[in-house]
């Protein structure tokens, strides 16, 4: 299985007195240009999606969508799972995407730190082995999922897509 690993984008910040719940807070603006532009050159790389999976906070499936645009995957296939929420166990969710038996290329959006865990334990690592900035996007090749077993293809940042244009 191909397993592309996303941050969601840039969130209004907790601090800002406009701030909603936590699972409510959304993309600003400036996240969701990062993000359209990260999504774009992904789209660019000319990967596709069999299946998408969101946390279903609201910056997550902003995140989502705005890569289901650029993949021409439809936004109403988005898939959303707890097992992507931040403090779930990834090995969880490696054993949900296990059942997957038709998807051979996933893209999966979550959150920090819980994205650098799902990605750690993919490749057999003990401990985090990155720290994704927000709309990075990180590519796994699995050889098997339970217990999971995974080389780190590519991991993209923002910043890195953004030079590339």
């Amino acid at each position: 299985m191909q397993l592309y690993i996303v941050r969601h984008g840039i969130a209004i910040d907790r601090d800002d007195p406009k701030c909603p719940s936590e699972a409510e807070r959304y993309l600003t603006e400036g996240g969701v240009e990062k993000t359209r532009q990260v999504a774009k050159g992904i789209a660019a790389l000319e990967v596709h999606a069999d299946l998408m999976i969101s946390s279903p906070y609201v910056r997550a499936m902003q995140t989502a969508e705005i890569f289901a645009d650029a993949l021409d995957y439809p936004k109403q296939k988005i898939r959303s799972t707890d097992g992507l929420l931040p403090g779930a166990e990834p090995g969880a969710f490696l054993r949900e995407l296990a059942r997957e038996k038709n998807a051979s290329s996933v893209f999966c959006f979550g959150h920090a730190p819980h994205v650098d865990a799902l990605l750690a334990t993919s490749v057999g690592a003990q401990h985090h082995i990155t720290s994704m900035k927000k709309a990075a996007v990180a590519f796994v090749e699995l050889r098997r999922l339970s217990p999971p077993s995974g080389q780190l293809i590519w991991l993209i940042t923002p910043k890195l897509i953004r030079k590339s244009k």
